[in-house]
């Protein structure tokens, strides 16, 4: 490590940071619906996802190998100020995103700042487009698609199966479940997300000079890198956890688990191969799955139309951020120095944003935090094909989709009741709903 110049080290701390920004952007992916269900406390279940996303980090380096000798051509020409551009975007994208609680794709983020970046520096022979194609953009589309698929079987076995059976009598099983898939999933995103930091800093020491092309990350990259997304990951991303634990659709215990399952067995699979896929975009298509899976259950459409969008900005977003990042870095030192204090700068406005209306472990799974949004056509459509099972009223739809989980054929005879002897109350004169971002 004596060879590595101030500018080199500049580089790996920007990386780390956006590894700490990618840790605390993606504890939802593990955790969300095993806190929306109540199967772990908030605190507990990120301490458990951190560590184990610190385990993670050690099982493999076929994605570091795909970010560092993959997308980018070690031999293009491009020095380390390039791959700091590529991050600053990559970060700034990630801290909009978590401001507006909407689960976009760090991964993606990263790969938009590194392509923006190396285009504008060297041109287009720096990125490799068919790795681009093949390992990134095909993931992009089939893995979410996938992950739905198959969660959508999986939730509808596990109804099937749990069918007499009376809720109280498999909540326990459901709970154990829930948490030896959402650990699951955190020691997936481990194996992939961590491995994406450790691809940049390899990049960056080949480009340096400190390391030799197609080295595989050094042990201290691995640590460090696996010691940063754990630190993001226990801070707890609660805007993004309340989204897509009650923004996206009511999930209950039986859900959760087909969704963490699915979603692991789809992130291990493209780790093992070397696909450096988005863990947000499979365990967002998870969780929808399982709401189209559940008998009654309806997906909110309009916040998961928010999250395609936040899918398809990401990489061009997070691209034009470092594209203008890597003209002002090839200034000079000067030029370096400017993209960090300007990058310094938009982090501080968006933390002081984020504090107006704070969401932390106390309030993300406060009543009335779901998104409301009108009965659509969509939903409408579900509803006529997959209507709720006899004896159970639908929601009223005036309400939000979010209220479908009072058709889940799980409800327990307490939760009945509370139900019936709402329904023969009075009316409240108004109600009021709580933002969920």
């Amino acid at each position: 490590m004596e060879h590595i110049t101030l500018l080199i080290g500049i580089v790996i701390v920007t990386a780390l940071v956006f590894d700490f920004t990618n840790g605390f952007h993606d504890t939802a992916n593990a955790m969300a619906t095993t806190i929306s269900t109540g199967a772990l406390g908030p605190r507990v279940a990120v301490a458990m996802s951190a560590v184990l996303n610190l385990v993670g980090a050690f099982l493999s380096v076929e994605v570091a190998k795909t970010i560092s000798g993959g997308i980018i051509d070690e031999g293009s020409g491009i020095r380390p100020e390039v791959i700091f551009a590529g991050l600053v975007g990559a970060i700034l994208w990630n801290l909009v995103t978590w401001l507006a609680g909407l689960p976009s794709s760090s991964s993606h983020a990263l790969f938009g700042g590194l392509i923006g970046a190396t285009v504008v520096s060297v041109g287009m022979d720096g990125v490799n487009g068919e790795a681009v194609v093949m390992k990134v953009l095909i993931p992009a589309v089939a893995a979410p698609i996938v992950a739905g698929i198959a969660t959508v079987a999986a939730t509808r076995l596990t109804y099937r199966l749990a069918n007499d059976r009376a809720a109280e009598d498999t909540a326990k099983g459901y709970r154990a479940g829930q948490i030896a898939s959402a650990a699951l999933v955190s020691l997936a995103h481990g194996t992939n997300d961590a491995q994406k930091t450790m691809g940049v800093i390899t990049l960056a020491l080949v480009t340096g000079g400190v390391i030799a092309p197609d080295s595989d990350p050094p042990m201290w990259v691995i640590v460090s890198a696996g010691l940063a997304i754990a630190l993001g990951t226990y801070l707890g991303g609660w805007r993004i956890i309340r989204t897509m634990g009650k923004g996206i659709t009511d999930i209950q215990p039986p859900q959760g688990f087909a969704a963490q399952t699915g979603a692991a067995t789809v992130i291990l699979a493209s780790s093992h191969i070397g696909f450096a896929l988005s863990t947000t975009q499979v365990c967002s298509g998870a969780v929808m799955g399982a709401g189209i899976g559940r008998k009654g259950g309806v997906v909110r459409w309009s916040t998961a139309g928010r999250m395609i969008v936040a899918w398809a900005l990401t990489l061009p977003a997070a691209g034009l951020v470092a594209a203008g990042a890597a003209l002002l870095a090839g200034q000079g030192n000067g030029g370096v120095a400017a993209v960090a204090v300007l990058a310094v700068a938009g982090c501080g406005v968006i933390w002081v944003l984020s504090r107006r209306k704070p969401v932390d472990a106390s309030n993300v799974n406060a009543p009335g935090t779901e998104s409301a949004e009108p009965v659509g056509v969509v939903t409408a459509a579900v509803r006529s094909v997959a209507p709720p099972p006899a004896g159970k009223t639908p929601a009223p739809a005036s309400a939000a989709d979010g209220a479908a989980g009072t058709d889940a054929p799980d409800a327990t005879p307490a939760v009945s009741a509370a139900r019936a002897s709402s329904e023969s109350a009075p009316a409240p004169a108004a109600a009021g709903t709580r933002s969920s971002s």
